[in-house]
């Protein structure tokens, strides 16, 4: 993702096909799915939701509106696409982290997470720009960023809890106050970072993530590798 100018798609002519190649029918209608998608993300990153239209998405496919429109029925669906697709990459991102017990693995996947971030810029700005102009109930990914959050703060006061079964936590902690919070300092810190690239995420995540456990817990914490679930704690 590109935080400036959405990029153009190779994907060729106004048919959505390049001029003298047969079209891999299934496949290749998945692949100019996910073109559609990517190419969305950045122009909703970059101009909102609002000012994000489906004519110039189409363009930057290389397909006409009727093409796009035959993927996706309104500028809302592809919207929810674009989001479903991040979730889902979250989720493959943290399914090794859920691995590791005591919830310290998905603790460490929340600073890997921030890190990782800072190398996909254009998905920082999109939901940036996105949960703000999600605020207004009208929004039509209003819904969708309350029920974002509200499942952040769940997965996150249960890893806390994890945690705390395991002796991690430290027993002063209440595990829901802390997740808010917690969602608070990756959110903040993913809207200064739009301001200021310089502000390196991961280790303010880590240090907001360490002060809430005990010397034990920080200890299971660093012991979660680069390939979590290899040493569990």
């Amino acid at each position: 993702m590109q935080t400036s100018a959405p990029s153009q798609s190779p994907l060729g002519s106004e048919s959505g096909e390049r001029p003298g190649v047969r079209s891999g029918g299934y496949a290749n209608g998945r692949a100019r799915r996910r073109a559609i998608v990517r190419i969305a993300a950045e122009h909703f990153a970059v101009s909102g939701f609002a000012g994000a239209t489906v004519r110039d998405i189409a363009q930057a496919v290389g397909i006409s509106r009727a093409g796009l429109m035959r993927h996706f029925e309104s500028k809302e669906a592809l919207l929810q696409a674009v989001l479903e697709d991040r979730d889902a990459r979250d989720r493959e991102f943290f399914t090794p982290y859920a691995r590791v017990r005591g919830g310290v693995g998905i603790l460490r996947g929340m600073i890997d997470l921030a890190e990782n971030n800072e190398r996909s810029p254009g998905m920082i700005d999109l939901f940036t720009r996105l949960s703000v102009e999600a605020s207004d109930p009208a929004h039509p990914a209003h819904a969708y960023f309350r029920g974002r959050y509200a499942g952040i703060r769940r997965g996150t006061a249960s890893a806390l809890r994890a945690a705390a079964r395991a002796g991690y936590l430290r027993p002063d902690v209440d595990p829901d106050e802390a997740a808010v919070r917690l969602t608070a300092v990756m959110d903040g810190l993913q809207t200064q970072w739009g301001f200021e690239p310089t502000v390196a995420m991961a280790p303010h995540v880590r240090t907001a993530i360490t002060d809430l456990l005990t010397a034990e817990g920080v200890d299971a914490l660093e012991r979660v590798g680069s390939t979590p679930g290899r040493s569990e704690a």
